[in-house]
């Protein structure tokens, strides 16, 4: 059970339990002698049912006292699904539609629609342990690995808030890939990238990048967010000399990609439909065996406790409204 008190000097009061067993707390009166009467065995139960209820009211209210309660325990569990962890981008772009212009009421920006489909996405995935993270100047911790979906949820809804301007998608893989540090690698282990745009990666960090997705068994999807006239991650450079990171970031970081050593799939999407189909295939293609840990919080039973023994007291009080008075 785990049981376990917050103060243990209090435990000492349960000695005062032994109490009933000396005296029944009821007014003794005169009668004949009962030698010749045989035993009652009804009054003999009820007797001993009010000592142990008497005995049980002291523990309950010393336990209460003292803070009973049940600590936080873990659990193994198997199930289908992966490791997962959504990198988001929040850059200032983001928050344009994928026309590229301000959402008026028709139409919703890319951050809202990545927002809107990925809830939906972690409804539909009751055995992941699923993580948030996102990036903008600088790599943001939003949510470790968990199997709480509610609170997985209340990341992503969290993670509407004002965007700046650069995008320094190096940082936020990095960021990404700490959340995996964990020693279990049972089940896939992937991250989503949901992006509208790329920026350069310095050699170092991509030295560092290519190590790290090897050490992790990590497996890369990148949803691009494309907006309407941009070059997309597939497009060839019509004049070569466009062909360099500066000038085509996206196609460059899709290159790094492949050069990984680890398994990824890049997707393009042109609409929330596109976003929405992105979405499902990685649902689809993320289903294997896995087991995890399941945390089990601490558990306060001091108010049960006290509710025991509240009940106890009640039986205990019309037992004594019952006693006959002379």
């Amino acid at each position: 059970m785990n049981l376990a008190v917050n103060s243990p000097w209090v435990l000492s009061g349960l000695l005062l339990a032994l109490l009933p067993l000396f005296n029944n707390g009821m007014r003794p009166s005169p009668a004949p002698w009962l030698a010749l009467i045989p035993d009652d065995a009804l009054s003999v139960f009820i007797a001993c049912g009010l000592r142990l209820c008497a005995m049980a009211v002291i523990a309950g209210l010393v336990l209460g006292m003292a803070g009973l309660h049940r600590t936080e325990q873990s659990r193994e569990r198997i199930g289908h699904g992966a490791h997962i962890v959504l990198l988001l981008d929040r850059s200032s772009s983001m928050d344009n539609s994928f026309a590229g212009s301000a959402p008026n009421g028709a139409d919703e920006s890319k951050a809202t629609a990545a927002r809107r489909l990925l809830t939906d996405f972690v409804k539909q995935r009751q055995s992941d342990l699923i993580g948030v993270a996102e990036y903008s100047t600088a790599p943001l911790f939003v949510m470790p690995l968990t199997e709480n979906k509610a609170a997985v949820q209340a990341a992503i809804a969290a993670t509407a808030t004002p965007a700046l301007g650069f995008t320094h998608v190096g940082k936020g893989l990095g960021m990404a890939l700490s959340l995996f540090e964990q020693p279990s690698v049972t089940g896939s282990r992937i991250v989503v990238l949901v992006s509208d745009g790329a920026a350069a990666i310095d050699h170092d960090s991509e030295q560092k990048l290519r190590l790290w997705f090897k050490q992790q068994q990590v497996r890369l999807y990148w949803i691009f967010l494309r907006t309407a006239g941009s070059p997309g991650i597939f497009d060839q450079p019509e004049d070569s000399r466009d062909d360099n990171a500066g000038a085509m970031p996206e196609r460059y970081l899709h290159k790094f990609f492949l050069g990984l050593g680890s398994s990824y799939q890049a997707y393009e999407a042109e609409s929330p439909d596109a976003l929405k189909r992105a979405i499902a295939d990685i649902n689809q293609l993320e289903n294997l065996p896995m087991h995890y840990v399941e945390r089990i919080p601490k558990q306060d039973l001091s108010t049960l406790c006290y509710s025991v023994a509240t009940l106890l007291l009640l039986i205990l009080l019309g037992a004594k409204f019952c006693e006959i008075r002379r």
